[in-house]
């Protein structure tokens, strides 16, 4: 029973494709293509606003006959794939570019397995052939099963994941092995040459660029691709060692370039503005030769001891702001609508060959970091300050608040505020630069345990000997620049007749107007 399906181009050219139930979707796609006269590689099957799995046949997709499918070009950036290998009932996972071979992701899983030999096995034949080669190995060739599809030959195993219909997700690859009648040694130098000839010399990288491995074309992924040619696989004979030295140069050479090179970290400033919810400015800093003479004599003292704020009112409430600076224009809204425009574009996950160069960039930053202010802030609003260095751990922050409470048996936790989920700071080994992640200057919430006692929650929290010392915040007078601001707004003096003065950035728009065209902009459909 045959029956067939719709294909629409993206110039809205169409056409229909015979199908059978055991048509692959892959096919459909080549042979779309092909009466298009377009690359199959670079396209892909939608139906209903949902990509299709290419993998599977048709009787397996969910399309009924005559499904109309559009054409749509694929990403031109390789996705990765979770592959799970299955070997005679055993399974390895890994996660490998839809842009690789199914040669190439073989030799990748014989890499990260130690023993596990996929494209080089051979069976010994106790037949004594017509020269007497009895005991001779003879070549298992690989056939690789995807949803019930073999690649047997070397031209199938060469297709990529995508090239197979594989392009996200996860997929399953069962691994069998077939007898052939070629011996080991002739088969190993046959798929040898013909490796040389299917992928071509490499463009040489440029004097001062890492050299990369010297076979196989898939980009950089989550680990280093290393080789890929017969060669740097396991030799089950001597003669295939002997046969190719050539290629085990390359192999070591492969080897050296997959070491990922750390790029170099960008400096990070050391003067923070530590984050004080009730405080517009942070603390002032304790003179330099306080905090040197402290730090040499008992790095547990703290080097600043504050007050409560005298008033029960944040700073930042008591700043006068006009209520036009709240109001939104048009570049906020043109602003807003970029950021929607490319949220709505795909982008693509770092691979992890990424993620690891992204961390070890932050370790080299971190590694730079010789200093940093801790400010504490305690229930009752008063707090103090201590300078610690990469070398120190959560345990030594908890024994310094502990030589500065009134009540050091009673338990508490120290927090980062404005993190989700909440950090807490550990008494523990934990290091408080390179575990944690403290820079420049940081501040901690210190809060009771549900343990701690009525007493010690209601009397003050320092005891007399470091109260004694504490001393007010001064937040020094900011500027107020929002007056010279509007005096530049004002096109001329005031009118009695009581004009709206304008807003710059409004493109001579008043706030009525500015407030319609933004209605306009955020309209939703069907809304009136």
């Amino acid at each position: 029973m045959s029956a067939h399906v719709e294909v629409v181009s993206t110039d809205l050219r169409r056409t229909k494709v015979k199908v059978t139930p055991g048509t692959y979707l892959i096919d459909v796609l080549g042979e779309a293509c092909q009466k298009f006269n377009l690359n199959s590689d670079k396209y892909q099957l939608k139906h209903k606003q949902k990509l299709i799995d290419l993998s599977g046949p048709f009787r397996t997709s969910g399309l009924a006959p005559g499904a109309k499918l559009e054409l749509v070009q694929k990403s031109k950036s390789a996705a990765v794939v979770s592959i799970a290998l299955d070997v005679n009932g055993q399974r390895y996972t890994k996660k490998l570019s839809s842009d690789m071979t199914l040669w190439q992701i073989m030799r990748q899983f014989e890499v990260a397995e130690q023993g596990l030999n996929l494209t080089g096995r051979g069976t010994p034949k106790s037949s004594t052939g017509p020269q007497g080669t009895s005991g001779q190995l003879y070549f298992e060739a690989p056939v690789v099963n995807i949803m019930g599809r073999e690649y047997t030959s070397m031209e199938d195993l060469q297709k990529t994941l995508s090239q197979c219909g594989i392009n996200s997700g996860n997929i399953v690859l069962r691994v069998s092995f077939r007898d052939t009648d070629k011996t080991l040694y002739e088969a190993m130098q046959d798929i040898g040459q013909y490796l040389k000839e299917v992928e071509p010399d490499q463009p040489k990288t440029q004097a001062g660029e890492p050299s990369a491995p010297a076979t196989g074309s898939a980009p950089a992924i989550e680990e280093p691709i290393e080789d890929l040619t017969l060669a740097a696989g396991p030799k089950p004979v001597k003669e295939s060692t002997l046969a190719e030295p050539e290629l085990q140069v390359g192999s070591a050479e492969a080897a050296k370039a997959a070491v990922p090179v750390t790029p170099a970290a960008e400096p990070v400033p050391k003067t923070d503005p530590m984050d004080i919810v009730d405080e517009v400015v942070a603390a002032p800093p304790v003179p330099p030769t306080e905090t040197t003479t402290s730090e040499l004599s008992d790095p547990l003292e703290p080097t600043g001891v504050f007050n409560a704020p005298s008033s029960t009112t944040p700073l930042a409430a008591r700043v006068q702001v006009d209520d036009s600076v709240y109001e939104p224009t048009i570049a906020h809204a043109q602003l807003r609508q970029q950021q929607l425009l490319q949220r709505a574009q795909n982008q693509r996950l770092k691979s992890d060959a990424e993620l690891a160069a992204d961390a070890a960039e932050e370790a080299a930053r971190l590694a730079k970091i010789t200093r940093v202010d801790i400010k504490v802030r305690f229930p009752d609003q008063t707090s103090a300050q201590w300078t610690v260095t990469p070398e120190h751990t959560g345990a030594f922050l908890y024994q310094a608040v502990k030589g500065v409470m009134a009540h050091p048996d009673q338990p508490f936790r120290l927090i980062l505020p404005g993190t989700h989920p909440i950090v807490v700071v550990q008494d523990g080994n934990k290091r408080l630069v390179a575990d944690y992640k403290l820079r420049g200057r940081a501040l901690l919430n210190l809060v009771w345990d549900d343990a701690a006692s009525e007493e010690a929650r209601k009397s003050p929290f320092l005891k007399g000997s470091v109260a004694s010392r504490a001393q007010e915040v001064v937040v020094p007078d900011v500027a107020q620049e929002d007056g010279e601001d509007e005096k530049e707004v004002q096109a001329g003096p005031s009118s009695s007749s009581g004009q709206e003065v304008k807003r710059k950035g409004d493109h001579g728009l008043d706030s009525d107007a500015v407030k319609k065209k933004l209605g306009k902009l955020f309209k939703l459909p069907g809304r009136k």
